[in-house]
């Protein structure tokens, strides 16, 4: 008995093989054939197949402004299908044989945007933060009246946050482990490199406590000296946040650390400002 429905379920698999490769790119077609049919992948969202197109478009059209256009399109659909690490290879590959392209600022962002988002949890490897942000900060350079520009600014800061934030943790370990000495360096890094962050104030707080704390399990010889530098750091800190949201947790620390000043070796300190 003849089914044509079993028929055409039989022949389903054969008609779409034949339509999907006439999207495919093929022996004989034109450099402008193969573009098309790569756009009109890349259009379809199919960004494997569009970047294995735009990548023999680009073999067969290097130099040409087609090949030009499959370059830039085919680091978009890597970006696209999240492939970040080969889309910001792409970008700047780009952007060195293109330098006078329309497309170079779109390409320059996009580059440091790929490392931004491989960007991990701050308490990981931060080498694709610290790419993302020497990008973006040539970005800026580059392109002073972008708009893009307060973007850019605010992935830098949140980029920044988090070398921040992992250069104060690495402290706090030492902290927890007693290591008084180490955790004075390590504060000490977060406030000099990173000035700019919620973690700054933070760390000149709790290198006040470190200092008081080193003191404390110092030999006597060494005690007055590092007492000096817990009123030191404070002074720092009221220079840097005098409005401050722990200045009052500062305040105590100061006294702590005058009083034994005070008490170890019998003069008076002067009173905080």
């Amino acid at each position: 008995m003849f089914r044509p429905f079993a028929v055409f379920l039989l022949l389903m698999p054969i008609l779409l093989i034949s339509c999907r490769s006439e999207e495919l790119i093929r022996p004989g077609d034109s450099l402008e054939v193969a573009y098309e049919k790569a756009y009109s992948l890349y259009e379809e969202e199919r960004w494997r197949d569009a970047i294995q197109s735009f990548e023999t478009v680009l073999s067969l059209g290097r130099g040409t402004s087609i090949g030009q256009d499959a370059q830039f399109y085919m680091a978009e659909s890597y970006y696209n299908n999240n492939q970040f690490l080969l889309a910001a290879d792409e970008y700047e590959r780009y952007s060195g044989a293109h330098p006078n392209s329309p497309r170079r600022e779109i390409a320059d962002y996009k580059n440091a945007l790929s490392y931004y988002q491989l960007s991990p949890r701050y308490n990981i490897d931060q080498t694709n933060s610290r790419r993302s942000i020497e990008l973006f900060q040539l970005y800026l350079a580059r392109y002073p009246n972008s708009s893009r520009v307060d973007e850019v600014s605010d992935m830098v800061d949140e980029m920044l946050d988090k070398l921040a934030r992992k250069q104060y943790e690495s402290a706090e370990f030492y902290m927890r482990n007693n290591q008084f000495r180490a955790a004075t360096i390590y504060y000490e890094l977060v406030i000099d490199r990173y000035p700019g962050s919620a973690w700054a104030e933070r760390a000149l707080v709790s290198q006040i406590d470190a200092f008081i704390q080193y003191a404390d399990n110092s030999i006597p010889d060494r005690r007055q000296e590092r007492y000096e530098e817990a009123l030191a750091s404070y002074q720092t800190y009221l220079q840097l946040f005098p409005r401050g949201e722990n200045r009052s947790r500062a305040e105590e620390l100061y006294d702590i650390a005058r009083e034994r000043l005070q008490a170890y070796d019998g003069e008076p300190v002067t009173e905080r400002r």
